[in-house]
């Protein structure tokens, strides 16, 4: 499906630089709402300028010769508008003036790879990824704004002090870690590597940049404390829920998309004869194939008669992620654990405590994890380090 475009160009004067009582005319492209402005290189009296037309009053030679300009001006830049549109380009109106100064193709400005981009990247990420990116570019444009005084720049004048300004300036945001910063530094090379290898840019900026993440410890909970949860029932259905669906994943280690995207077509009969889930991994889409285990098993026999679920197909009820995150606040609250409980956590808790820290190889926890490296599950191994703390105290003990 062709993509449908507005279009419009509108003459004016600049009042803000007027001088002697002229001032400089513009003409402004405007393409879906988005603009760009281009000087004309040219001064009218302020007084003779006809601001309803748009072009200037009379019918003197003056007048005359500047208004068949215009009518110049606006046919060139629908043509250019035209050739755009003809040749399946992106369009916009930066790109526009760009063709119509004569700057060749190659100028293409930071606006029109993030309108490529998110134009591409409705089918390819989903949604959740999208919202970061759109919160990046909501960075990119006030830091243009306020440090830059412009909407746009061209692609080939980023450099290398453009990023570490703009780090510094994601620095200066009200709660904003580092990282945080460094994940919307992340966003924003990404969009120059697309421009790059599309050849958009003649060089990489970010050559000489170097992302520094500050490693966090990954929360989980202990053995005893996934004990006081699965005792606790509640009376609350949200919150009975809330709590099987959080223990549930301390059983299986998917997370909160994968637990809600589990219909009854994903649970199969594994190698060993027993029930399995299969799926795919919502933020990778890589395939990933679970032993369940009792306690999961059980969590699941407890929702096949749901009504909430008969309709849909799902295993388990819906529920928003943001709410559910909010309830497990409460069953923190109410189990006395003082973590910052979020349903995350349950992934890290298959990961160390149901996993690993009772003898699982780092290679099938990743399996199970549906991670692609197996150094994305090593941030885990941490607790193989502590249970060996352990059991030299236990030795030491019977020495």
């Amino acid at each position: 499906m062709q993509t449908i475009h507005t279009f419009s160009v509108l003459f004016w004067l600049k009042l803000a630089n007027k001088k002697d009582s002229k001032a400089p005319l513009y003409a402004r492209v405007t393409v879906n709402g988005r603009r760009a402005e281009i000087s004309l290189k040219r001064k009218v009296t302020i007084s003779d300028w006809d601001v309803s037309k748009n072009r200037l009053k009379g019918f003197g030679i003056e007048a005359k010769q500047l208004n068949n300009y215009l009518d110049q001006t606006h046919s060139r830049l629908f043509e250019c508008y035209q050739q755009l549109k003809n040749k399946n380009k992106l369009v916009s109106p930066q790109l526009i003036k760009t063709h119509f100064l004569g700057n060749g193709e190659n100028r293409y400005a930071i606006s029109d790879i993030i309108e490529y981009h998110k134009e591409h990247m409705k089918d390819t990420l989903r949604w959740g990824t999208q919202k970061n990116y759109f919160t990046t570019h909501k960075y990119i444009f006030l830091f243009l704004k306020q440090k830059h005084r412009t909407t746009d720049i061209y692609l080939s004048e980023l450099n290398y002090k453009f990023i570490i300004d703009f780090e510094r300036f994601l620095r200066h945001q009200k709660d904003m870690g580092n990282n945080t910063v460094m994940k919307h530094i992340e966003r924003f090379r990404k969009l120059v590597n697309l421009a790059h290898k599309m050849e958009w840019l003649d060089k990489d900026p970010f050559i000489k940049f170097k992302a520094k993440y500050i490693r966090k410890e990954r929360a989980y909970l202990t053995s005893g404390e996934l004990q006081s949860i699965e005792e606790k029932e509640f009376t609350i259905e949200r919150l009975q829920l809330i709590k099987d669906l959080f223990v549930f994943s301390c059983y299986t280690g998917l997370s909160y998309g994968d637990v809600m995207n589990l219909t009854k077509d994903s649970i199969c009969i594994g190698i060993d004869g027993k029930k399995w889930i299969s799926s795919y991994r919502q933020k990778t889409s890589i395939p990933v194939r679970i032993p369940l285990l009792p306690k999961a098993r059980e969590i699941i026999n407890d929702y096949k008669d749901h009504p909430n679920t008969f309709a849909t197909k799902r295993i388990f009820p819906s529920i928003s992620n943001q709410k559910l995150n909010s309830y497990l606040k409460e069953i923190a609250d109410v189990c006395h654990i003082n973590k910052n409980l979020t349903f995350h956590i349950a992934r890290h808790t298959f990961a160390t405590t149901v996993t690993l820290s009772n003898g699982v190889p780092i290679e099938t926890v990743s399996k199970l994890l549906g991670h692609s490296k197996i150094t994305t599950t090593q941030i885990y191994a941490r607790v193989l380090e502590r249970k060996v703390s352990e059991d030299m105290q236990r030795l030491e003990g019977c020495l």
